[in-house]
């Protein structure tokens, strides 16, 4: 098997958008995969109304296995206000399971590593389902550590916008 990993491009978008709904399949979520082909060509490749010059806010790699996309990873520049640096937040690295075994992942996750070092970011973050014990492994495995003493907090829908609408009440 040969694996290629390549910068994604705008004709990617249709297979970016199906690798996303499979994560999302297989994340047991089918139904929150809803991103749109013209926001994600924005996010990953910026505003074509501004003549190029705004930038993506994320970027992705594909990683095709013996000429066939399998698998891909999307991140983005976080930010450690404890460090004053940014890093490297990984949203999505997601094989096929047909390409599994075949050391898709661990070449997309080393891209992304070697992105992060070349740019002199001192770390990766990603989150992980807790029932995906494969993964989990697979990224302990790389010598990744689990912060187990964080919990993750989200704010959206009606929540949002009721704490949103708290700034006007000054």
């Amino acid at each position: 098997m040969t694996i290629t990993l390549r910068p994604a491009t705008p004709d990617d978008i249709p297979e970016i958008l199906a690798l996303v709904r499979d994560l999302a399949e297989y994340e047991r979520s089918p139904g929150e995969a809803k991103a749109t082909a013209e926001q994600m060509r924005r996010a990953l490749f910026g505003d074509p109304a501004k003549d190029g010059k705004e930038a993506g806010i994320a970027e992705c790699i594909m990683g095709e296995v013996d000429g066939k996309v399998q698998g891909l990873a999307v991140y983005f520049m976080n930010f450690s206000t404890w460090t004053g640096r940014p890093g490297i937040y990984l949203e999505d690295l997601f094989v096929r399971p047909a390409a599994r075994g075949a050391g898709l992942g661990k070449a997309l996750l080393a891209r992304v590593a070697a992105v992060a070092v070349e740019r002199g970011l001192p770390r990766i973050d990603w989150l992980v389902i807790d029932w995906n014990e494969a993964a989990i492994g697979f990224y302990k495995s790389l010598g990744a550590v689990a912060l187990d003493k964080w919990t993750i907090h989200r704010l959206s829908g009606d929540a949002l916008g009721r704490v949103a609408g708290m700034s006007r009440e000054e």
